[in-house]
């Protein structure tokens, strides 16, 4: 057996905790911290070999910048398993982190992982992704167990914005079941959500195949049909009548696509990007329109053939 390893977890909502029980499971030393609780931040990060930010989008710059303050010596490696963009700047959480520690090795963790599910200990599969291939193998050595299969890659970005640009589609879908469209409907939706999927992530500077992997594809079947996600709830909730205020009050941790919807078209807008799917969700999001006008215009859009603008 290896020397096992120390892991710092940074968030300890659904998702951290999930994360840090596998780590334990797999009998490495785990040291968790919250911005709620009151164990000081450098001891949870002082003597860790991995630190594992699993923190909210909205989160990720101020515990980058209390990381920044510890002088962090670039042996360390940070993973990023937040999914969204930030307001701001636009950019990824792996962008972020990478931005504020340049000499260290950053590695995506993006998957179909439901947290509840993860948590119970139900087998799943996810992605690792970095530029720096040796510090993905470190952490797919910390992670991987006999119920958490674990891969790796060397294109985080594409790897990451599968991750958080399923999360508008999640909404999507879940106002198609919510409005009860049926099968067919669901089925249109997420096929035509893919491609959408991959312009947004080639343009960014991603690989359209990533984009039928773990990170994509699949985390795009897991989230868009299952009530444990977030996002779906979103899009299920407002399709019943109910607000946006209230579904948001009422959910257990963070709905990412909300903010993510909203980012997303904004670089749509500048860059002159095709996000049919998208900008209906927003405009939803928005209050602009109802969820019978959303279909309607997706419906509506001019024909064209299928694989127009993709080059598989």
């Amino acid at each position: 057996m290896n020397t096992p390893s120390v892991v710092a977890i940074l968030g300890m909502g659904v998702w951290g905790t999930a994360l840090g029980k596998i780590v334990q499971n797999n009998h490495h030393n785990v040291h968790s911290w919250s911005h709620r609780s009151d164990i000081p931040f450098v001891s949870v990060v002082q003597d860790a070999q991995i630190i594992v930010s699993a923190v909210s989008m909205q989160g990720v710059v101020t515990t980058a910048q209390k990381l920044r303050s510890l002088n962090l010596s670039v042996d360390k490696i940070i993973v990023t398993a937040t999914k969204g963009l930030d307001t701001e700047t636009k950019r990824t959480p792996s962008q972020i982190w990478q931005s504020i520690f340049p000499h260290n090795p950053v590695v995506v963790l993006s998957g179909p992982n439901l947290s509840k599910e993860i948590d119970q200990g139900l087998p799943a599969a996810t992605v690792l992704a970095s530029n720096n291939l040796p510090a993905a193998q470190q952490v797919q050595q910390v992670f991987a167990s006999d119920t958490f299969r674990v891969y790796v890659n060397q294109d985080p970005i594409g790897t990451e914005l599968g991750g958080t640009l399923k999360n508008v589609m999640a909404i999507a879908a879940g106002v198609c079941d919510g409005m009860n469209l049926g099968t067919n409907a669901k089925a249109a939706l997420l096929t035509r959500a893919l491609p959408e999927m991959i312009r947004i992530g080639t343009h960014l500077g991603a690989s359209g195949a990533t984009f039928f992997g773990l990170s994509g594809l699949g985390d795009l079947i897991a989230t868009c049909d299952s009530p444990l996600s977030r996002n779906y709830q979103v899009g299920y909730r407002l399709a019943q009548g109910q607000s946006l205020k209230k579904i948001l009050a009422d959910l257990e941790g963070t709905a990412e696509g909300v903010n993510t919807t909203k980012v997303l078209v904004k670089i749509a807008d500048l860059e002159a990007i095709a996000v049919p799917i998208a900008q209906q969700v927003n405009k939803l999001l928005q209050g602009e329109i109802t969820p019978e006008s959303a279909i309607k215009a997706l419906m509506e859009r001019n024909l064209k053939s299928e694989f127009y603008d993709l080059d598989f």
